[in-house]
């Protein structure tokens, strides 16, 4: 590796300096792996990530492997940041996959033997049942299948189906009656329906037998006489397909973008194939003519030992027995905002400012914000940005409360959120017919910043607060990723949101802005202004440091922007949880680099800059990625309070201190697990978190119980019950 000896030498055409974006995934879906390897992790948790490993690697091939492909057949071969071309990259890809594929089946097997020890079986084959067993799956074959079941024979008069992406279909070859002397293969595929479960759990005669599930093609394979009755069956082995999954959209040329997607969602299942998951054993006759079918070349086929679509695992994960012993411990998040009866939660946004931790702190007090505002008879309008809502949105649900009881609404979704669009479009119809003014993002950028904000007429004045955050609306993932978010009444930041939602819906088209910042318009401009006053602090041999919490690396100008900090003296950590394209070499010591990998997605996005003089911190949506900063609109807004920049403090030293879920890059660009040194404890900053924050949890339930132990209770008027004392509020 070529050492980095001057100033000049950081430069993009210098290859040394990075690492390749989509092998860096790769590597993070290794550390998740690894997390579904630990023997210290439950082992249905362990299941978990595996299924995980395999979700991901889909999305990974319908996304990043197609677009290489459309780059090399475009023939414009542009060399990556790396030196590597679009065609080398995708046989390094095939390299690394296959050998994540044999681990990922080494643990499957590793995972299954814990579990049959445990008294869950999960049988690879019908082989392996009883004969009572047997006869089960026959009846339910009958019962529930065989009328499902679509057989597609492949000859002359029925050409090859089309065959859906990500479905497991059984490839089938037959043996047709003799002609003479000689008997003819055929070939069928039989698709694996969806409307069912996968797994089959066999009965039990009693409590104390093993719980056994039987994959559903195993089922069919049993039962394939009767589904080819009169014609010899040879083999069934299953197979998947991979398909370019990305959406294309000329925003230009649409005069309907909802109606535009809406077309092109229908045609996503039909993209050119980029891979065939095949299980072993399949005969080469007709693993070839599947390749032919599919146009694929050999190092896109990839083998699988045994039960495809691994992240049809979490089927089991969720119907296996609630034993503590195979899961994690059940978490229950505190709730950051305790009220009582003569208060409201405005009147607590107006005293402080609050700074809520997710999972840690309960999602339940931003749906208590919407749903207070969509019913206080004072709130005038609401303003809400959705990337990703969920399912079921109590969010919408509030949105859509709020228009109903008169107030103006305006929402402002995001139809291009990869694989969400579908429902996107459905909410979007939804809040439409119920008088929400809907806007559908922008030409050429994407709506990824979080923001929420309620105004309300208080004593003759019309005041605003704003919630502003990391992480979507979606209280479903609010429980499983970690992110940071600020609910504050601070009239600047109020004013940059509402001069920045004006830009957005309106034409408006550079909103003055004070204490936030935003992309594409001044967030790129306003992290270099911030990087450059630590380099000119460090060059001046005053105190300089960085500190980067996000999950992504991937902007070149931004990597050399760091390498630059860190060769002015800068003291730089970062906390990058899935693609990091730097590589920082031996000679930049001044950058630590670690990734964190556990229970919760790490999602939070935070940046301090901090010096003798001042300590600056930033919560963001946004990732150091070239989309984030040039071709979505990303908020990047300022936490102000002292005990929540202390809190923050702590938050990311956790990060660091971590010894147990945590791996630090080396100056090659690998990763390795750190442990704890000789008399060190083990340290885990999710762990930490959670035990603090149920802690506080126990704490407060303790309070209320001693709280209602205290109060007289009198006797309760009848008619107090029809006339509840209504909340009083001083504004």
């Amino acid at each position: 590796m070529a050492r980095l000896r001057r100033d000049s030498q950081i430069q993009l055409s210098n290859p040394n300096l990075f690492l390749n974006r989509e092998l860096s995934w790769l590597a993070f879906n290794l550390r998740v792996l690894e997390e579904a390897q630990r023997k210290d992790n439950p082992l249905l948790e362990r299941l978990k990530f595996l299924s995980i490993t395999e979700s991901n690697l889909d999305e990974f091939f319908m996304v990043r492997v197609a677009g290489l492909k459309q780059v090399v057949a475009s023939s414009i071969n542009e060399i990556q940041l790396d030196g590597k071309t679009a065609e080398e990259t995708i046989q390094s890809i095939s390299t690394e996959v296959h050998r994540l594929v044999e681990l990922q089946y080494r643990c499957l097997r590793d995972i299954t033997l814990g579990l049959q020890e445990t008294g869950i079986e999960i049988l690879e084959n019908f082989e392996q049942l009883t004969t009572e067993e047997k006869k089960f799956s026959r009846k339910y074959f009958g019962r529930e299948l065989f009328r499902v079941l679509t057989p597609m024979a492949i000859d002359p008069g029925h050409p090859f189906p089309h065959i859906i992406a990500g479905r497991l279909n059984q490839a089938v070859t037959l043996q047709s009656k003799k002609f003479g002397d000689r008997s003819q293969i055929l070939y069928a595929i039989v698709e694996v329906p969806q409307v069912l479960p996968r797994f089959l759990e066999m009965p039990r005669q009693r409590s104390s037998a093993p719980l056994r599930f039987l994959p559903l093609e195993e089922v069919i394979k049993l039962n394939a006489r009767d589904l080819f009755s009169g014609t010899p069956v040879l083999s069934m082995h299953g197979f998947t397909i991979t398909r370019n999954s990305d959406l294309s959209i000329d925003e230009v040329a649409s005069e309907n973008l909802l109606s535009t997607i809406e077309d092109q969602l229908k045609n996503r299942r039909w993209g050119e194939a980029v891979r065939l998951n095949y299980r072993s054993g399949m005969p080469e006759s007709i693993r070839e003519f599947l390749r032919f079918q599919l146009d694929l070349d050999p190092i896109e086929l990839y083998e699988r030992p045994s039960l495809l679509n691994l992240s049809d695992l979490m089927e089991i994960y969720n119907r296996a027995p609630e034993t503590k012993e195979l899961r994690d411990v059940v978490f229950i998040p505190r709730n950051a905002v305790l009220l009582d009866k003569t208060s409201s939660i405005f009147k607590k946004i107006r005293k402080n400012d609050i700074l809520l931790h997710h999972p840690y702190d309960s999602f339940q007090t931003v749906v208590d914000l919407l749903s207070s505002a969509a019913r206080d008879p004072k709130v005038l309008a609401i303003k809400q940005t959705l990337y990703r809502a969920g399912k079921d949105s109590p969010i919408i649900q509030s949105l859509i409360e709020a228009a109903e009881n008169g107030k103006q609404v305006t929402a402002l979704v995001e139809l291009k959120a990869r694989f969400d669009e579908e429902r996107n479009i459905e909410w979007a119809r939804a809040m439409e017919r119920h008088g929400i003014h809907v806007v559908y993002g922008l030409v050429g950028l994407k709506i990824h910043g979080k923001m929420l904000q309620i105004i309300r007429r208080e004593n003759d004045e019309v005041k605003s607060y704003v919630h502003l955050s990391t992480g979507n609306y979606n209280p479903a993932t609010a429980r499983l990723y970690t992110d940071l978010a600020l609910i504050t009444a601070d009239a600047a930041i109020n004013q940059d949101v509402t001069n920045l939602f004006h830009s957005l819906t309106g034409y408006a088209s550079v909103p003055r802005m004070t204490r936030i910042a935003a992309a594409p318009i001044n967030l790129r401009e306003t992290l270099s202004r911030l990087f450059q006053r630590e380099i000119n602090n460090a060059l001046h041999k005053k105190k300089a440091s960085i500190t980067i919490k996000v999950n992504n690396i991937v902007d070149p100008e931004m990597i050399l922007m760091i390498y630059r900090a860190a060769r002015a003296g800068v003291k730089i950590q970062i906390c990058v949880r899935s693609i990091c394209c730097m590589k920082p070499g031996e000679e930049l010591q001044n950058i630590r680099i670690v990734s964190v990998v556990g229970r919760f997605l790490e999602h939070s996005r935070i940046f301090m800059f901090e010096n003798e003089t001042e300590q600056d911190i930033y919560l963001s949506s946004a990732d150091l990625m070239p989309r984030n900063l040039n071709r979505r609109v990303e908020v990047f807004f300022p936490i102000q309070d002292v005990d929540h920049k202390k809190r923050i403090v702590q938050i990311l030293e956790s990060y660091f201190r971590d010894n147990h879920n945590a791996r630090v890059m080396l100056p090659d660009g690998n990763w390795r697990r750190l442990q704890p040194a000789r008399g060190e404890g083990r340290f885990s900053a999710q762990r930490y978190f959670r035990e603090e924050a149920m802690k506080e949890f126990d704490e407060n339930e303790k309070a209320r119980q001693e709280k209602r132990k205290n109060i007289f209770q009198p006797v309760m008027n009848p008619e107090s019950i029809l006339s509840p004392e209504r909340e009083t509020e001083t504004a």
